[in-house]
């Protein structure tokens, strides 16, 4: 663009273009009619007809749909969110945000709203929309299921899961005895109403189970699997009978609804013996990224599609078909998770909240008018409870769950009911099985089954704690473990918090064992992906603690409250040190700097920063308000905090002595010195006399520097000022680092590596 040449040539095609493009509209103007031969009597003004054209915009159906979705989405992800917040699953307030949104509240009390967001012509797109979400979300959920682990674990599953429905199953058809006269839609026989009230009672929720079990720590137990095989084949056995009844409902007998059940047989058939093989061998071809074009994609899709037309032109739902194509997917979990990455978010994050809201347009509360509706509620959640969670614990307790505690923790989960209940309810109320009051009915029942599962299971561990965790726990102190928690974020910072807990925390009487705790944020993360992270997250960790030559364990749950679950997991075993990162949020930049205008103005930076979830560059402040004090306040333990600093290796350490319990240190000091053989120089900062007033520190201080001479020094200094950049490595108690915060000691800013400990417990 230097060149004179070039500039000249821009500027001729600019100016000439536009020249042309002025001269041919002048000709056209010419040739339009004149304006009072286009523009009717009463013409408005342009901006009354830009307004006119914008309502006109709005009213069409595409404008509506899309108005719908952004406000289906912001109302359930708010609500998605309060309910995680109280440790509830995410699901719930979906399903409420379609309650809030539907006939039951807008719809009473703002009316005009209502109609304005919900036309009655805009029903049948939201529901052909909410449709497709629930044919990917089905195909997702039998995804998530291991036939591999079924097939291990169905032996001691079956018993538990049979009973989990046969016993739901009739109490629900006894249930419908009582309600056929006075509720069953006209002209229903009362064999179709009793069999959807039974198959409504027996549902699991097994997507929202497994997700409760994996934040709750329970799934990679042995307890864990049994129940989450007692879900599955639940499930499958579930659908199963709600594609039999479905068959039998719209033939109208049982004999004539063979015809429709050989067919689907035929149909499960080809599934298993045919297309599974042709796309296992797919499969095995195109299983990475890499290989996976649109061309396979599109097989897949083409599959899940057939299935859900094949089994809809059947008689037994589409959704069938779709949890069936999901089944017979290939094996190879980095297929599937390749596949479920692709279709995940847009199914469960928008196709799904509009599921929920078309239900909540059909879920109208004012039809329970009276106390004898809601006591009949009353009474369908009663047995819903009785038959599945007392049903399923009797079961467990019967054929091997040798303590109640198990039995009632596999109840209360198999009671877990959530979108999967919808799903059935719907189908029921749409071939006119059930009337509007036994649906809203239904629909409550789901809710507060799925509510009370959190809750109960919190019952359940503080009336019935686990006697043989207890016991394995007692025997482990027995055996001079020191035990230390690391909560592992990123794996880099993993293995420096191991690095720190083998040379600052290995005892010569104590010896060492590492839990490592890694949590997934978001309980709702699809098990397939969860696996996935924890492969990842402790594959280099795991080779750090051999190297190291520590014994580890290693933890994995996934939590809507990352720091409640860390609290949860310290607080429930006895752990003697909790050791955390201070988190890479101190390495990023603010928004707005320091020496900026924007930066300058402290409460609009930290309102920005809180905004984005961001903290600005590591200042000593920061770290008083960030969660750490969350740990400090709430564990029962010892905790250490690692403030990463470039940190490589620990060479010359400086201890800060100032707290007057800040002699606990000398401890830390000894085993450092024994655990590195005497490779580090540590340097003691006795700012506050500490060493003349503890006579055990002292003594401890003397037989150091006896021992190593040339490792350990005592400094003349008066405070730190100059002396940090000078080390790879610092220890200071918490409370000291608030003492300095509070001075603003402005030499902090170029701390080394740290490692700042709160001492609460009485274990070293």
């Amino acid at each position: 663009m230097k060149n004179p040449r070039n500039i000249l040539f821009y500027i001729l095609l600019f100016c000439g273009g536009f020249a042309l493009i002025w001269l041919i509209v002048h000709l056209g103007s010419g040739l339009e009619l004149p304006d009072e031969l286009i523009r009717p009597e009463g013409y408005s003004s342009q901006w009354h007809a830009f307004l006119e054209n914008l309502c006109e915009n709005f009213s069409t159906p595409f404008v509506i749909l899309l108005t719908q979705i952004i406000i289906v989405l912001i109302v359930a992800r708010m609500l998605g969110f309060l309910f995680k917040k109280i440790g509830q699953p995410s699901v719930i307030g979906e399903i409420l945000a379609g309650i809030i949104l539907g006939p039951s509240l807008i719809g009473s009390y703002f009316p005009e709203i209502y109609k304005f967001i919900f036309p009655p012509h805009s029903f049948d797109n939201l529901n052909t929309i909410s449709n497709i979400g629930l044919i990917l979300f089905m195909f997702m959920v039998g995804m998530e299921l291991d036939i591999k682990i079924l097939r291990e674990k169905i032996n001691e599953s079956v018993a538990i899961s049979q009973a989990g429905i046969i016993f739901p199953f009739v109490l629900g058809m006894g249930l419908a005895f009582f309600l056929y006269e006075g509720f069953a839609p006209q002209g229903i026989p009362f064999l179709s109403f009793a069999l959807f009230v039974g198959v409504s009672m027996s549902i699991t929720a097994f997507p929202v189970l497994a997700r409760i079990a994996q934040e709750r720590g329970i799934s990679k137990t042995k307890l864990g699997t049994v129940i989450l095989t007692c879900a599955a084949i639940n499930d499958i056995m579930a659908w199963c009978i709600l594609a039999v009844i479905i068959a039998i409902v719209k033939a109208g007998t049982i004999v004539s609804s063979l015809y429709t059940i050989g067919f689907a047989v035929v149909y499960v058939f080809t599934m298993l013996k045919i297309v599974k093989p042709f796309l296992k061998r797919i499969s095995e071809l195109y299983s990475t990224l890499e290989n996976m074009n649109k061309s396979i994609v599109a097989v897949y899709f083409l599959v899940l599609l057939l299935s859900a037309f094949a089994t809809e032109l059947i008689g037994i739902h589409a959704l069938f078909g779709a949890f069936m194509a999901g089944v017979i997917m290939p094996d190879n979990k980095n297929f599937r998770h390749l596949f479920v990455e692709k279709i995940e978010d847009i199914a469960t994050v928008v196709f799904l909240p509009l599921f929920f809201v078309y239900t909540g347009l059909r879920t109208q509360i004012g039809l329970l008018n009276s106390i004898s509706l809601w006591e009949i509620t009353a009474l369908i959640t009663l047995v819903a409870i009785v038959g599945k969670l007392i049903g399923s614990a009797l079961a467990a307790r019967y054929v091997g769950q040798h303590s109640w505690r198990n039995s009632m923790i596999v109840g209360t989960l198999m009671n877990t009911r959530g979108l999967m209940e919808l799903v059935a309810i719907n189908i029921g109320y749409d071939l006119g099985v059930i009337s509007s009051e036994i649906f809203v009915m239904l629909v409550i029942m789901a809710l507060v089954t799925t509510f009370m599962t959190s809750p109960m299971l919190s019952f359940i561990e503080k009336i019935l704690p686990d006697k043989n965790k207890n016991n394995e726990l007692v025997r482990k102190q027995m055996q001079g473990l020191f035990k230390v928690l690391i909560a592992v974020g990123n794996p880099q910072n993993g293995k420096n918090l191991l690095r720190i807990a083998k040379k600052v925390l290995d005892g010569e009487k104590n010896t060492l064992e590492i839990t490592a705790l890694h949590i997934t944020a978001g309980a709702d993360t699809n098990p397939l992906h969860s696996e996935k992270f924890q492969s990842e997250s402790f594959q280099s960790v795991e080779n750090e603690a051999q190297m190291l030559n520590i014994p580890m364990i290693k933890e994995y749950c996934l939590s809507d409250n990352v720091e409640e679950a860390i609290i949860h997991q310290l607080n429930n075993n006895p752990f003697d040190f909790l050791l955390i990162g201070a988190g890479v949020q101190y390495a990023q930049k603010p928004l707005f700097p320091e020496s900026s205008l924007f930066g300058k103005i402290k409460w609009l930076n930290r309102g920005i920063n809180n905004l984005v979830r961001q903290r600005i560059r590591f200042y000593p402040q920061t770290l008083i308000k960030d969660k750490t004090r969350y740990f400090v306040e709430n564990a029962y333990c010892t905790v250490g905090i690692f403030v990463n600093r470039n940190f490589n290796q620990i060479t010359t350490t400086l201890i800060v002595l100032a707290a007057e319990t800040d002699g606990f240190f000398m401890r830390y000091a000894r085993r450092l010195l024994r655990n590195t053989e005497g490779e580090v120089q540590i340097t003691v900062l006795d700012t506050n006399n500490i060493l003349r007033t503890d006579k055990t520190a002292a003594e401890t201080f003397e037989n150091l520097k006896n021992t190593y001479p040339n490792n350990i020094k005592l400094s003349k200094a008066k405070n730190m000022s100059g002396m940090v950049k000078n080390y790879s490595f610092m220890m200071i108690s918490f409370q000291t680092w608030n003492d300095l915060v509070a001075a603003d000691k402005s030499e902090l800013q170029n701390i080394p590596s740290t490692l700042i400990i709160n001492k609460k417990s009485s274990r070293f």
